[in-house]
């Protein structure tokens, strides 16, 4: 049994690498039409990706008609699908194609100002439009240290790694002895990266707003800050047209985000993922299971 399970992993895992390499071959724009048939596979068909997409639209945007939702819903399943085929390029191809990937950088004073002040600066990078991006560009500049959480298919924890870390990136892992790594990095005031609308393990974080809806945030965040007077810098990487590259918003986050209430502080940085959402909401990845965790009594959201 153990051995079928190890056969399994293994034919999987040969399977994804084998993809990723494949896609990696290709120029961007034909590697985000590939991303395009996925992802419109994924509309077409009755998957789960499209019911997830469909339900977290229908709450978090009420006030869209259904043609509206049902436009946005494809338009982000398209832009998923291109966030699985780039990973190729973005874990594999040599440092000088990474940068003239980078069409623009908008805001990155912030960050330069933030890191200035020498208390270090924590990078909140949502799942919108090209994260692995955002990551490479910043370990590319700066000295860099991001929260990893392994992935469940074993065989591709080496790949990822050497793909995140090869321009001087350090992953740590979502344990004990990452978050000291964290306290360690911000000492030193350099930068953190974190994914700021993941959904925290059980027993972690609190409910506050999040498109009007109670969901489960993470405090780790904002406890790094005010520990450490540390600034949080909101960053994404926009996807542009026809494999045009991407182009890197850096954003102060809202006002609170390092508050002392846990309630008011998870407030503010999800309004902070909000407002990055809201200005490119076709990218952002809506076929998440982002309110899975409900306030005791509440159903269960994707029933």
């Amino acid at each position: 049994m153990v051995e079928s399970v190890i056969s399994r992993q293994a034919v999987r895992t040969f399977f994804a690498k084998g993809t990723l390499r494949l896609f990696a071959l290709l120029p961007l724009p034909a590697n985000h039409f590939a991303g395009i048939l996925l992802g419109g596979l994924a509309w077409k068909l009755p998957t789960r990706a499209k019911r997830i997409t469909l339900r977290n639209l229908e709450r978090c945007y009420p006030a869209l008609s259904s043609r509206e939702r049902n436009r946005l819903a494809r338009n982000s399943l398209l832009e998923t699908g291109k966030t699985a085929t780039e990973m190729g390029p973005l874990w594999l191809w040599p440092e000088q194609r990474i940068r003239r990937l980078i069409h623009s950088v908008k805001g990155e004073q912030h960050l330069r100002g933030a890191l200035n002040r020498g208390k270090g600066v924590i990078l909140a990078i949502p799942h919108l439009g090209a994260w692995e991006m955002v990551g490479l560009y910043c370990s590319l500049n700066y000295p860099v240290t991001s929260l990893y959480r392994p992935p469940r298919l074993e065989g591709m924890d080496s790949m990822i790694r050497q793909g995140r870390e090869r321009f001087g990136a350090k992953l740590v892992p979502t344990d004990a002895g990452g978050v000291r790594a964290l306290y360690k990095t911000l000492g030193r005031g350099e930068v953190v990266c974190i994914l700021p609308d993941q959904v925290p393990s059980a027993g972690q974080g609190v409910f506050a707003p999040f498109f009007t809806i109670s969901t489960k945030t993470m405090t780790l965040l904002s406890r790094l800050g005010r520990k450490f007077g540390s600034e949080v810098i909101f960053c994404h990487a926009e996807r542009l047209p026809r494999g045009g590259g991407f182009r890197v918003h850096f954003s102060p986050a809202p006002e609170g985000i390092r508050d002392a209430d846990p309630l008011r502080s998870a407030t503010a940085l999800n309004l902070g993922v909000e407002q990055c959402i809201r200005a490119l909401p076709e990218q952002y990845q809506w076929s998440y299971k982002r309110f899975r965790s409900r306030p005791p009594g509440e159903p269960d959201f994707y029933r």
